[in-house]
């Protein structure tokens, strides 16, 4: 089974719209008359994205806002969404989490198509999205001198599926993740590059890094956190914590609550640094699918 990173580098040998960014990025950007419409899709996985048992009202809410988080990094307001769903045990409380979702972000259903099947419980959203400012944001536009900012914090998600399997405590942060709509609005006409975290800090960094051409420096205890100290290193490369990556020209104060966690440097180019010392896409900083 290929890599997720060798897979997509397969897709860039197709013919790609400009729309695309050279898949850097999470969402497609596409120019439609006096438009700028944004255009994302991700898909969900039982036993990888949820667990089997999970409600489904809290799966179609999942999915609803890890779309409406590649939307809120690119500043654009929703406008629909269109659903790909395997029929199964729970349809009608999927329907019901749709709806609570859809209805939380102001997006409406456009469409979609079902499938029957006995595999693992699988779901696709495609999002669309208006832009609210030109140039809409980019991984790719960090620049040396910019300074690295962080809304909330890191490590809600991964004590939330801790609490949901022991079947104790607040499990809401993985169950029903919150997309930063308003600060990306806010955040789109101010920053220079802008990218959720949905697969870890460090690896979401890193990519933005590669996007960028630039070298991101972290410091790990400027990280803000959402469990306990102990547990930092795991929760800097732990997903599903949805919060805006974002860079800023030195002296800019954001709009929005942020922490400054870091700052661009000169190089060498596409890396990471944590606490000063390079890593590699390899040192296990987050999440991928093989």
């Amino acid at each position: 089974m290929t890599s997720e990173l060798s897979f997509i580098a397969a897709l860039r040998t197709l013919p790609l719209h400009p729309a695309a960014r050279n898949l850097d990025d999470d969402c497609a950007v596409l120019e439609v008359g006096s438009e700028t419409l944004v255009l994302t899709h991700d898909m969900m996985l039982a036993g990888t994205h949820f667990l089997s048992e999970q409600d489904p009202a809290d799966v179609a809410w999942k999915l609803v806002a890890t779309n409406i988080s590649d939307l809120a990094a690119k500043g654009a307001e929703p406008v629909g969404v269109l659903l790909g769903y395997q029929l199964g045990d729970g349809d009608a409380r999927f329907v019901e989490g749709l709806r609570e979702a859809l209805t939380h972000y102001g997006a409406a259903l456009l469409g979609g198509d079902t499938v029957g099947g006995s595999g693992p419980q699988a779901s696709g959203l495609t999002a669309i999205g208006r832009a609210t400012h030109r140039p809409v944001p980019s991984r790719g536009g960090a620049r040396a001198g910019d300074r690295v900012w962080l809304t909330g914090a890191v490590g809600a998600a991964m004590v939330a599926l801790e609490a949901l399997r022991a079947g104790a405590g607040d499990s809401s942060a993985y169950r029903r993740p919150q997309a930063k709509l308003a600060e990306g609005l806010a955040l789109a006409p101010h920053v220079t590059a802008m990218m959720d975290v949905s697969d870890g800090l460090l690896l979401d960094a890193w990519r933005m890094a590669r996007a960028s051409g630039a070298c991101l420096s972290l410091d790990s205890t400027a990280v803000p956190l959402a469990c306990p100290e102990p547990r930092r290193e795991e929760a800097l490369r732990w997903g599903d914590d949805y919060e805006l990556l974002f860079t800023l020209p030195a002296g800019t104060a954001p709009p929005v609550a942020a922490t400054c966690i870091g700052e661009v440097l000169e190089g060498p180019s596409g890396t990471l640094q944590l606490d000063g010392k390079h890593v590699e896409a390899g040192d296990n900083l987050g999440f991928e699918h093989h």
